[in-house]
């Protein structure tokens, strides 16, 4: 299996199903074999039940399905895991950065990168529509400041964008390792990448714009905590 695609779904019945068939419809006319899993997060509508309709006609479609609710850190874990491709992606069920981008990657891992990460921060990346400029002054770059003052990854620019692609050695290196299960296990994935020695590129993405995203200012005092855990698990050698 040469391509993994990983899609961590909560509560996304309305649009789950087009972005698979938009997936499908991208990777079936490529040259190499790939697989698509969805793992629900226990979700209360009926996300699991229209994936596993579509299973009998997307031969490459999985669904892992679990009953209670996890966390989107917890759910890419188990779905990386699982996974068998040699390149493993994970990505959004709203498809707001859509498959096509991947593209962009491989010329990046042929120069022996270990991990390859979509960037809406850098130059050639596009946002439509962009961010509204209280959101991105609050929940971007006033983020981005706390994030870097207290964990570090001051080369990396963008750490929450969900369109992450890793070599198999390095997913099985990195997340058995990680221990946030909510929306701040991004950075942590990319500071145990960093401890272990795994090489870091980003490509800049079309980036299709939620203005109804989950992640709102709520989320993000939860990832703020979360990412002082991080800070501590980093003191504390948790990482080792």
């Amino acid at each position: 299996m040469f391509l993994s695609i990983v899609i961590p779904s909560y509560n996304e019945e309305k649009r789950i199903t087009q972005t698979i068939e938009k997936m499908n419809d991208y990777l079936s006319v490529q040259n190499y074999d790939y697989e698509i899993i969805v793992v629900n997060d226990g979700s209360k509508d009926k996300t699991a039940e229209v994936v596993r309709e579509k299973i009998p006609h997307i031969k490459n479609l999985k669904l892992i399905d679990n009953k209670i609710n996890k966390g989107k850190g917890a759910v890419v874990k188990q779905g990386m895991l699982e996974a068998n491709g040699q390149f493993r992606l994970f990505t959004d069920a709203d498809n707001s950065t859509s498959i096509d981008q991947v593209e962009k990657m491989w010329p990046v891992f042929e120069k022996n990168f270990d991990i390859v990460i979509g960037s809406r921060d850098i130059a050639g990346a596009v946002l439509d529509p962009p961010q509204p400029w209280l959101r991105n002054a609050v929940l971007g770059k006033g983020f981005k400041l706390y994030r870097k003052i207290v964990i570090g990854l001051w080369s990396v620019r963008d750490t929450q964008c969900g369109f992450k692609c890793f070599r198999k050695e390095a997913v099985e290196k990195i997340f058995p390792k990680c221990r946030i299960e909510r929306f701040a296990f991004d950075p942590e994935i990319l500071v145990i990448a960093k401890k272990k020695g795994y090489k870091i590129k980003e490509v800049p993405v079309y980036w299709k714009n939620d203005l109804d995203s989950k992640v709102g200012f709520k989320s993000m005092l939860k990832m703020a905590f979360d990412l002082l855990k991080i800070r501590w698990n980093m003191l504390t050698n948790k990482y080792n």
